[in-house]
């Protein structure tokens, strides 16, 4: 499975294939939840990065339970570009960017949110990617990724990690085996930590909608009636099928009362179970969420498969994109949430 599949950047090629400033940051994330991640320690992390804004001294302690010091705020950004499609939702903008920002299909490559992609550094779009000299012309003062798992950075090449890391310190935000609340909340901390103003209206209107759309999603899922969601990626050989547990997202829509079905099976790393094609009726879903990735079959591809096309779901027109790598941010989660509510409200049980 081409790079599509969220696994280490340990994993060889071959393996991969087989498988309001800051007085507002309190409120603003508490209305998140008190859920923490494995290295979170985001108060800390809050209140030293906060003392930067004013021109200090620069620290934040990440999800490897690294702190990263530096003598003043970083300015000069590097980041996958959907951590920098987060951190840009905040005012925060990267000099470079690492990972898939093609258009798919026409449109804007939904892992980069509302970023301009033609105006950052592209240090590579593919799995293995990464142009160490472009990085190192850049002169960057932080390099940021999410991780999935920690303590990998993801989208940042195992063999050439030694000389990337040489170049600027690096910060990982863990989006693995944890809420959703979990890395919405460490990015704004980030976020704030460099500069952003979580107290700005465009900030606290997206949260707002956040949470509105949270809601509505609870209540959807509560009146469905026991429906079946399965969430997959199609390949060319293989439907992968996603362990709801592993993915943040999932996790949190499960919190919200979304049944999810599917995974019985994972693969070493407990993301993904693959699914031969002949096999791809495995489990019976109500709703299908299909990975939206450039990684990833499209609809118009998957309709070629004609195990696809039998399955109750696609015959029902019950299925709805998942992106399985949004951005980090209220403004980027809430239409993600919305969809999904929308697509619950309207999917009816179907026999099995």
């Amino acid at each position: 499975m081409k790079r599509a599949l969220s696994v280490p950047n340990r994993v060889s090629r071959r393996r991969l294939l087989a498988a309001g400033g800051a007085l507002a940051l309190g409120p603003l994330l508490a209305a998140c939840g008190d859920g923490t991640d494995d290295g979170g320690t985001g108060d800390e992390s809050a209140r030293s990065a906060g003392d930067a804004v004013g021109g200090g001294p620069w620290s934040f302690k990440d999800d490897r339970g690294q702190t990263v010091r530096t003598d003043s705020e970083p300015k000069t950004l590097v980041a996958f570009v959907s951590t920098a499609a987060a951190l840009h939702d905040y005012g925060i903008e990267c000099k470079g960017v690492f990972g898939p920002t093609e258009p798919i299909e026409g449109k804007p490559n939904p892992q980069a949110g509302d970023l301009d992609v033609s105006k950052p550094t592209s240090l590579g779009t593919a799995w293995g990617q990464f142009n160490v000299e472009k990085y190192a012309a850049l002169e960057p003062d932080l390099l940021i990724s999410n991780m999935f798992p920690a303590p990998d950075l993801w989208y940042v090449p195992e063999e050439s990690r030694k000389k990337i890391e040489a170049l600027a310190p690096s910060v990982g935000i863990s989006i693995a085996r944890t809420s959703l609340l979990n890395p919405l909340r460490r990015t704004a901390e980030l976020a704030d930590s460099l500069g952003a103003d979580l107290g700005a209206k465009k900030v606290t209107d997206a949260k707002a909608r956040f949470d509105r759309a949270t809601g509505t999603l609870r209540e959807a899922a509560g009146a469905s009636g026991g429906l079946k969601v399965l969430a997959v990626a199609g390949h060319a050989d293989q439907l992968y099928v996603a362990v709801p547990d592993s993915y943040c997202d999932l996790n949190h829509f499960k919190d919200l009362g979304v049944e999810f079905v599917g995974g019985e099976k994972p693969d070493e790393w407990g993301f993904w179970e693959a699914l031969s094609w002949e096999n791809a009726d495995k489990y019976h879903a109500d709703l299908i969420m299909v990975d939206n990735r450039s990684t990833a079959l499209p609809p118009k591809e998957l309709a070629k498969k004609p195990t696809w096309r039998q399955l109750p779901a696609v015959k029902a027109g019950q299925t709805t994109p998942w992106s399985m790598e949004e951005r980090f941010s209220y403004a980027g989660f809430a239409p993600v949430i919305e969809q999904l509510a929308t697509a619950v409200k309207k999917s009816k049980r179907l026999d099995t």
